[in-house]
């Protein structure tokens, strides 16, 4: 096989593996949004403050996906120092559950 393909192969199934999200309780996610008060860096109204992100209109899937990835260690931003204590409380369903809260905001 190629190289080319055996790429594009790899890609898609990461692609495709990184979709994957449990199914996420939006009442649930709320309640955990304002335990980890989360609108003290994301705003008010979750559209970003400064140099923090809006978590309104991200896709649910990204946001789980970013969650875990400040939990593992593999995101390292300079945001990664606030994040990493807050998601390492977050058990994969609590992350489910504040993704799918905030990816169902417009």
């Amino acid at each position: 096989m190629q190289m080319w393909s055996k790429l594009t192969i790899g890609l898609l199934g990461l692609a495709a593996a990184g979709n994957v999200m449990a199914a996420g309780n939006a009442e649930n996610g709320k309640k955990l949004a304002q335990q980890y008060v989360c609108f003290s860096c994301h705003g008010q109204d979750f559209k970003g403050m400064g140099t923090f992100p809006p978590l309104v209109g991200k896709d649910a899937a990204y946001i789980q996906a970013q969650l875990k990835a400040f939990k593992s260690g593999e995101r390292k931003t300079p945001m990664a120092g606030v994040m990493k204590p807050n998601a390492d409380k977050l058990s994969d369903q609590d992350m489910a559950d504040l993704a799918t809260y905030f990816g169902g905001m417009k």
